[in-house]
């Protein structure tokens, strides 16, 4: 049994507050690996591609949290509806609303969290916020009676200046404190993963998510 997983989340456990969310994040690793994170404890974990989602789902016990955090297809959300727990990366109305219909047709409400664009790179998906507030305010939203909107999720430039990241993370912290005094939903901000959680947590995030420096590095699918 591969002891260091156990190890590894309880060092990071020790380093969290306790109002900060650890998600696991387990895209590419195997159901065994996820399994022993589970019996450490581990209940969030996140997934990057729907497919291997589908595949590890079924195999694992049912109270496990799933978090979709990659960016998603809209022809995709009908896979994870019935089950998903919360989808970080909504960076449309388009999506949003494809996750409103699935979620009727499974009778649930889904939980969802708009990403900002807060980094350098134009690789990184997500609403500017001024596209964001106007989205909130916007009755659209307020037609969508199966999502529920409760935060944003943000990544950060990948680069080795602390200072950009931290003014990253430190913006979208007061957009979300902004955005919480009029809406009394928004509860979650997602920033942080292995290398940034920390100025991450110290800017304000209540949720990080956290794969090599639990499972080690990343396996890439061929």
């Amino acid at each position: 049994m591969p002891n260091h997983i156990a190890e590894n989340i309880r060092s990071i456990r020790n380093q969290l507050p306790t109002h900060v969310t650890l998600v696991a994040v387990s895209k590419t690793k195997s159901v065994g690996l996820i399994e022993h994170a589970y019996q450490a404890g581990q209940r969030d974990f996140g997934e990057n591609y729907i497919q291997e989602l589908q595949e590890k789902q079924p195999k694992l016990p049912a109270d496990i949290r799933w978090h979709a955090i990659g960016h998603l297809q809209s022809n995709k959300v009908k896979y994870i509806a019935s089950y998903i727990y919360l989808i970080h990366g909504v960076d449309s109305l388009n999506l949003i609303k494809e996750i409103n219909k699935q979620a009727l047709k499974n009778n649930r409400v889904i939980n969802c969290l708009l990403q900002i664009h807060i980094a350098q790179e134009e690789t990184k998906f997500g609403f500017s916020y001024e596209e964001c507030e106007e989205l909130l305010h916007s009755n659209e939203l307020q037609k969508l009676k199966n999502v529920q909107v409760l935060g944003f999720m943000g990544m950060a430039s990948n680069t080795d200046s602390k200072l950009q990241v931290r003014n990253e993370f430190r913006t979208l912290k007061k957009f979300f404190s902004n955005m919480a005094s009029s809406h009394a939903n928004i509860s979650i901000l997602s920033m942080g993963m292995s290398q940034d959680y920390a100025i991450a947590i110290e800017e304000g995030s209540n949720m990080v998510r956290i794969g090599s420096l639990i499972f080690g590095e990343r396996n890439y699918v061929k």
